[in-house]
This record gives structure tokens, sequence and C-alpha cells, in this order.
């Protein structure tokens, strides 16, 4: 089959090592990048589509590595009709260029029903892999009537107290199809009770043996030390109600080769009704979480827990975690090649390179000089296929 589509012109940053490519062409086919580089070295056949990237600038297709698929609004997702669904993707993913999400709790069965429908073709969105329902301690979850007022679906997860019974959630979890494993290794309120060591090891080993990421919410300092001595993989937040991290925190987190998602802009949301310094003094802290990890060396992926955060817009995420020190290259990596290596996808996602997959994302303006320009997206390109556009 011929070319699909050319990018011409645009400032290509082809992976987060490599230096921009100006003036660059991105050639297309079959759904997979078939060449890359400066325009006159790359030949580019007649007749093709192309879309005309002077000025702007051309990256990897993003990953969100937490989101969430529970607002009502995606319930009986197998019978949504499709342009609603499709209009409800772009709102909250595909106009901000994730073309790969990692979905951290959900009803699993309809988000399964969801990422069939976007695989099949039926439906334009991104890739979607998910933990389907997290384990929790007993009694953990908000009553029904508090979701329901939040905008959630109520439905059931498993809620575990010793390792038998997390070694049995998790079975049942896994055996469902799902593409990894969440547990609350903390309550998600005061006093922050945590989960039995044993029930986290146990649950993690299972998730393991099967080649399975696992994920945990730690909510607490002893949440976040309990996930990383039970061998999680994922730390999902930071921890600000903890405090600062001191060395003994981030050494046990290095031992572990945790990964982490700052999720820095969640905390402020959800203090948005109280008063303002406590939603500074949120920030800054787990601002000062980031920061330390960072220069302790760890590895950090991108999320912002859309879905459980009404407020779609990462712009203000890529603001805080440059103002906690990272680079418009460590933030790129984040969003690319981090999360493409954590989760086996190395080889065919997180760059531009060919061979990969046709995974792109047009930027407005060039991050490089102002990171919330991540944000600022004129297409999404997943698998070839323009599956979000901005309007003139």
């Amino acid at each position: 089959m011929g070319p699909e589509i050319v990018l011409k012109g645009g400032t290509i940053y082809a992976g987060p090592t490599e230096s921009p490519i100006t003036n660059g062409v991105v050639l297309i086919r079959d759904g997979q990048i078939a060449a890359v580089g400066r325009r006159g070295s790359v030949r580019i056949p007649s007749g093709v589509e192309t879309l005309d990237c002077a000025g702007l600038t051309v990256v990897a297709g993003l990953w969100n590595s937490h989101v969430h698929f529970f607002e009502r609004k995606w319930a009986d997702a197998a019978n949504i009709p499709a342009p609603e669904l499709a209009a409800q993707l772009q709102a909250m993913l595909t106009r901000y260029g994730f073309t790969s999400v990692f979905d951290t709790g959900s009803p699993w069965e309809n988000t399964r029903r969801l990422r069939e429908r976007i695989e099949s073709g039926e439906v334009s969105g991104p890739r979607i892999r998910s933990t389907g329902e997290p384990l929790l301690g007993k009694d953990w979850v908000p009553p029904g009537r508090i979701l329901k007022a939040l905008g959630f679906m109520q439905f059931p997860a498993p809620e575990v107290t010793d390792a038998e019974g997390a070694l049995a959630a998790s079975k049942k979890i896994l055996d469902s199809g799902t593409d990894g494993l969440k547990m609350f290794t903390a309550a998600p309120a005061p006093p922050f009770a945590t989960l039995p060591s044993e029930a986290i090891r146990a649950a993690a080993n299972e998730a393991h043996r099967r080649k399975k990421p696992v994920f945990a919410h730690p909510s607490s300092r002893d949440g976040l030390l309990a996930a990383v001595q039970g061998g999680v993989d994922v730390i999902a937040h930071t921890t600000p109600q903890s405090g600062p991290w001191d060395e003994d925190v981030l050494a046990a987190m290095r031992q572990a080769k945790v990964v982490l998602i700052p999720t820095l802009k969640l905390w402020k949301h959800l203090l948005r009704h109280d008063r303002i310094s406590l939603g500074d003094l949120s920030a800054q802290t787990s601002t000062g979480q980031l920061r330390a990890w960072l220069g302790s060396g760890g590895v950090i992926l991108f999320g912002t827990d859309v879905g459980g955060m009404d407020d779609y817009d990462p712009s203000e995420e890529y603001a805080l975690m440059a103002e906690a020190g990272m680079t418009f290259r460590q933030i790129l990596a984040s969003l690319t090649t981090a999360p493409a290596e954590k989760f086996g996808e190395s080889e065919r996602l997180g760059r531009i390179a060919p061979g990969f997959a046709a995974d792109v994302v047009v930027l407005n303006a060039d991050p490089s000089r102002d990171v919330r320009a991540f944000a600022a997206v004129r297409h999404t390109i997943r698998d070839g296929k323009l599956i979000y556009q901005a309007a003139r």
C-alpha cells in the first residue's frame, strides 16, 4: 500500500534526548512511521495527504498514565452512540494529545467495552490499558450517595484484609483480562489505615507472576512505605498530607525501583473549596516531593487522575512539573519514552522513528520554550489516523 499522510515543515522532537529536526518531514505509511528527517532528505510521494506543520512542533503520541473511566458519563459504554462517545474521549484525552492511557481504577467490564469499540475502529480514541477495580481495605469506599454527588458510578471493588483475601481478589481481577493491578495501600482519608504488608505482597506477587504492573494509591507516608516494601511498581500519587519526603522514604523508593506519577494539580483541585492557603501549601509540598524524587534520580511518568478530576486541561500539571525542576526534555520523557519502557512498549511507541507506530502529536507552539504548549494540540494521530483536529 502507498503512503497515507505526510507531516511537513514542523520542528520535530523525535525523542526526548535527540536534537530537534527543523523544517522536518514525517512520512506515515500503513499506520507506521516510514521515514523522518529534514525536508529534502525524505522523499515525499506525489498525491499523498499532507499536513502543513510550518511553525508547529511535532512529538510522539503522549501517554497519560493515570486516568479513570468511572464518571457517570461512561456508564453503559457499549450502547452510548459512537459520536457522543468519541466527543467524550476527545474532551478528556485526545484533544490534549493522549494516544495511550492507563486507567487505574474503573468498572472493568464497562471499560473493556469502551476499549473494544475504540479498537474496532467504530470510535476514535486512545489505546486503553486498565487495572479494573482497585483493591481496598474494609469500609474504605465512601457511601454510594457521596459517589453519586461527586458524579461517579458506584461499582463494587474488592475489600481485602489479609494475604489470602488479597491473593484471591488479585487472581479474580487479573483472570478477567486486566492489564495490571491497582491497590490502595492506605485509606484515602484520615487516619489513613494501611493494608497489611502481607496482603500487599501477596497481590503484587500474583501480578508479577503474570508480568503485569502494580499501581499503588499511597495516601500517607506509611502507605507509601508499605507500597514500596510490598513490591508495587508505580506510585500513583505524591503524598502532600505526609509532609516532605525525607531520605528514608527516598531510599526505600530507590531500592524498590518504583516509578512515580506526581498528579500535582490534583491536590489544589481537591482543595478548591477550602482556603487558598491550604491549596497552596498542598501544591508546595507535593511539588517539593517531586523535586526530591527528581534529585534522587527517580523515574517519573506523566499522569493527572482525570476522570477522578473533572478539570481535564493538563497545562497546569506541566507548569507545576517545571516548577519542581523538570526540564522540557524530562517532561517529554515522562509523556513518551518512560511509560513506553515501563509498560513494555519501547520498541514501537514513545518515539518518532521508522518502524514505530504512527502515534504523533502536532503542537501549536514549542514546549521547549513554555511547557504549557504540550497541552496546545493542533492534531492528534494514532496508528496513522487523525483522531483529533483543532478547530481553525
